[in-house]
């Protein structure tokens, strides 16, 4: 039959892939980790990573430095955009060690995921502040908007 295919122009379908939603490195079908915006947002590593990435610590640097009120503006604008994700985040192998989850049932959804065609939604999915005590979310935007990256920043 794949002969005949080949001849009459029928293609064989391509396996899915996705790119990991922290740092855009393509997976294959089956791979990484499914995780919801709620465990993503509850990782200072995590954002101490994003608020010192090329694109950010410029506004990390001159919200430490000079207490710029429109840099921390922007590190709020950062915090809201992780936080109001609706959608599961497919996470790599290499940054789902950041968090603190149940990594062999992350890697069930997303293998669940997968074979939905990107459509299964694990467990408190949705909007960090809708799934997550009041108390929680706001020590986290505390954290994000306020302390994170301020460590590097003060050893540079």
């Amino acid at each position: 039959m794949g002969f005949l295919n080949n001849i009459f122009g029928k293609k064989k379908q391509k396996p899915a892939s996705a790119k990991c939603d922290i740092s855009d490195t393509m997976l294959e079908f089956g791979e990484g980790y499914l995780l919801t915006s709620a465990q993503i947002i509850d990782s200072r590593s995590f954002w101490d990573m994003m608020m010192l990435q090329p694109e950010t610590k410029s506004y990390t640097i001159s919200h430490f430095e000079n207490q710029d009120p429109s840099a921390r503006s922007i590190r709020q604008m950062i915090f809201n955009k992780y936080a109001g994700k609706e959608e599961p985040w497919i996470v790599s192998d290499t940054y789902v060690k950041m968090f603190d989850v149940d990594k062999e049932k992350s890697r069930e959804y997303a293998k669940e995921w997968w074979s939905s065609e990107k459509s299964f939604r694990p467990p408190n999915c949705g909007v960090a502040k809708e799934n997550l005590p009041a108390e929680k979310f706001n020590s986290l935007e505390e954290y994000a908007v306020m302390e994170a990256g301020k460590e590097a920043v003060e050893n540079s």
